[in-house]
């Protein structure tokens, strides 16, 4: 009787095991057919049914690091980065041995503009392996973003340390020494970046920046025609070197250069803009009626065009004003004055054609408008003093009085000013303090043709 209960109780034990050895197959087989079915989905771009799977995968294995995170790797190709950062961070969870889900989750805080945490998520990675250059340069890379640039500069070396052949971090290292005013150490940088890579596009920019800062316009063209053999696609390049060219004095061989370029470029409107101004160049040089309308024809097509920039129309109106055609130059200032972004200068030179057409109102409201897109401008009391001025003709004398009043602080020593001040005190009714500041202005200069304006104005009324 014992042994039939012994044999009995055997052959559940076997029963049993053979069942959850059963279930645990057919759980492994279900496992994998479900990440079989999501990588063969995401080879085809249905990033949706590859979710679907590698979720079915994770519900059959929730101890399985894999489907973990080949869902949030799909997660982050569709550019949901929360739910990706959660299988990244379950994924490292589940196997802290594994370095590419913290790679993956620090790519995603990286992503997300977390750039301290995703450089601690890239140090956590290093830990695990702190060979690997491309790693190093990711976490340079966040620190930088997250404004410390010595430390990222320590961290770009050490991936050259690891892999010179990288350009990435050269190019790191550049704008770091470009950050920190190094600037002979950043141009070898940037050409050593170029060495690795000669399409890097970024490095031959910031490198065509510093040489024309430098003053360097030789070098800086040189650079901009690589990028415009790299990038021949972009009107925008062949611009770049034109303007370049004229800046070094050659508007000859620019003019050359854009012209060549029209007949290429789908928008010609950036090319005839450029081709205009280096003709309205050469007009104000040399005074040269025929350059004056080259310039007028070609920035009249440009500002026609409805991709026409503020900056575009505001070019017209200079040549238009230039060739005496101030009503409408006056209306093209206008135009670029509503052209968002607006180029300021516009209105800078529609307040003085507006002035001179006997505009008051109108160029008191545009150079109101400038000074307060502009309010660390050089001429900035000398605007003010010509708001209060204006702001006098259209006789507005407390409008005008503040406006002088900071003319006057910014330039104590202008009569002009002063007296237009002791004109708009008069007007509001405080004499007493006109008197003061016209002798002020009388104490400078007593022959200024406003001074002896505004003192006739005072004794006449017995000020």
């Amino acid at each position: 009787m014992k042994r039939a209960l012994v044999l009995t109780a055997l052959l559940a034990i076997v029963a049993v095991s053979g069942a959850l050895a059963y279930r645990s197959a057919a759980r492994d087989r279900s496992y994998r057919l479900l990440l079989t079915s999501g990588e063969a989905a995401l080879a085809s771009d249905d990033t949706l049914a590859a979710i679907e799977d590698f979720s079915g995968a994770v519900a059959v294995r929730p101890d399985a690091m894999l489907a973990r995170l080949r869902r949030g790797e799909t997660y982050f190709r569709r550019g949901d980065l929360d739910p990706a950062a959660r299988d990244f961070r379950a994924a490292a969870s589940l196997d802290p041995t594994a370095t590419r889900p913290l790679e993956s989750l620090a790519d995603v805080l990286y992503a997300q503009e977390r750039f301290r945490r995703a450089a601690e998520t890239y140090e956590e990675r290093l830990k695990l392996d702190d060979r690997t250059a491309p790693i190093r340069y990711r976490l340079a890379l966040a620190r930088y973003r997250d404004g410390a640039v010595d430390v990222a500069l320590a961290e770009a070396r050490r991936a050259i340390a690891l892999d010179e052949q990288l350009a990435d971090p050269y190019y790191l290292v550049a704008l770091c020494l470009k950050d920190r005013g190094d600037l002979d150490e950043a141009v070898v940088a940037f050409k050593q970046a170029i060495e690795r890579s000669p399409a890097l596009l970024p490095a031959r920019e910031e490198l065509a920046d510093m040489f024309a800062s430098s003053g360097r316009i030789n070098d800086q063209i040189e650079q901009l025609q690589a990028l415009a053999a790299l990038d021949n696609n972009r009107a925008e390049r062949q611009i770049a070197i034109g303007m370049a060219q004229a800046h070094a004095g050659n508007t000859d061989l620019a003019i050359a250069t854009l012209t060549a370029t029209l007949t290429r470029a789908p928008d010609q409107s950036p090319v005839n803009a450029a081709l205009g101004g280096i003709w309205l160049q050469i007009a104000g040089e040399r005074h040269e009626s025929a350059a004056l309308g080259k310039a007028l024809e070609a920035l009249e097509r440009a500002a026609s065009a409805l991709t026409a920039t503020s900056e575009t129309k505001a070019l017209y109106g200079r040549a238009l004003a230039l060739a005496g055609q101030f009503d409408a130059a006056e209306q093209v200032f206008q135009q670029a004055a509503e052209r968002f972004p607006v180029d300021s200068s516009a209105l800078r030179q529609l307040s003085l054609v507006a002035e001179q057409l006997g505009h008051a109102e109108v160029a008191r409201t545009a150079l109101t408008e400038f000074v307060s897109l502009s309010p660390s401008d050089a001429n900035t009391a000398e605007d003010a003093a010509r708001i209060g001025t204006l702001s006098l003709q259209l006789h507005d004398a407390a409008g005008a009085l503040p406006w002088l009043q900071h003319a006057v602080e910014d330039r104590p020593d202008d009569p002009g000013a002063l007296s237009a001040m002791a004109d708009a005190q008069f007007q509001t009714g405080d004499a007493a303090a006109a008197r003061l500041t016209l002798n002020r202005a009388m104490a400078l200069d007593p022959l200024n043709k406003q001074v002896v304006v505004v003192d006739r104005k005072l004794r006449k009324a017995g000020v």
